[in-house]
């Protein structure tokens, strides 16, 4: 199966469900209070799309998106590559670092409310700490599989141990860090949202939430549909540079089914 006839057999299912939905509507067998048709749906995405103000809350989310990925990103590594090295100071720090994971994200949003104010910031902490435990646990574990063979032979040739990072763990560990981007996306976004729904003045989350206070079901799932795209979009961008990082990786049509 070539990629065009996924494509098609993608555009398949999405027309069947859009226009099951559509008909369902029509025929009164779902309620539009809770689920409105999709056209509607699909106009209020163009009037949003449309209307230059809309931009404004676009940038904020995608400020607060980016800083949080990229910050949680390069500490979750950091720290990853680091306890990975150090299985002392991770087994000291392990009970520490559960607990510190097992705290519900949401229960965290207030605090930092009251600590960096309603403003960026607290939204970007918020995405930070959720992206961070990805990144970090998939850093330390592609740390610790490096092969030691390859380790004591490149030791053999007399590598440093900046060389040692730098040309066997970060590689080894690169499929492991990269899958954790990919996933850590959707993080980033949903803290962003989740600290624009609690309080904010502009962003997506607040015009979702401006959409529930006022029980428009359309704008919530026009929201929800532009947050998707959203990171389909974002998760586009790191398929390019993943193929660029690993050029050893076979390509999708390559791969066995």
């Amino acid at each position: 199966m070539n990629a065009m006839t996924e494509r098609l057999i993608q555009l398949c299912l999405l027309t069947v469900i859009l226009g099951g939905w559509q008909l369902g509507v029509a025929a009164g067998v779902i309620d539009v209070f809770f689920f409105p048709p999709p056209v509607d749906i699909f106009n209020q995405v163009i009037s949003w799309v449309t209307d230059t103000d809309f931009y404004r809350h676009v940038t904020i989310t995608l400020t607060e998106t980016v800083l949080g990925y990229l910050i949680g990103t390069g500490l979750g590594v950091a720290a990853g590559v680091w306890l990975g090295l150090s299985r002392r100071t991770a087994r000291i720090l392990d009970p520490f670092i559960k607990g510190l994971n097992a705290i519900p994200r949401v229960v965290l949003a207030p605090i930092f409310v009251l600590w960096l104010g309603l403003g960026l910031w607290s939204k970007v902490a918020l995405a930070v700490t959720l992206v961070f435990f990805v990144t970090f646990f998939n850093a330390m574990q592609g740390v610790r599989e490096v092969n030691p063979v390859v380790l004591s032979n490149a030791r053999i040739l007399g590598a440093k141990r900046s060389d040692l990072l730098r040309h066997v763990y970060f590689p080894a560990a690169a499929s492991w860090i990269l899958s954790s981007l990919r996933t850590s996306v959707g993080f980033a976004v949903v803290g962003a949202i989740i600290g624009e729904y609690l309080g904010a003045s502009a962003g997506l989350g607040y015009l979702i939430a401006q959409a529930e206070g006022n029980f428009d079901a359309v704008g919530v799932f026009a929201g929800i549909i532009i947050l998707a795209i959203f990171v389909l979009i974002i998760d586009s961008l790191l398929d390019v540079v993943e193929k660029r990082l690993i050029k050893w990786r076979p390509s999708a049509g390559e791969r066995p089914a």
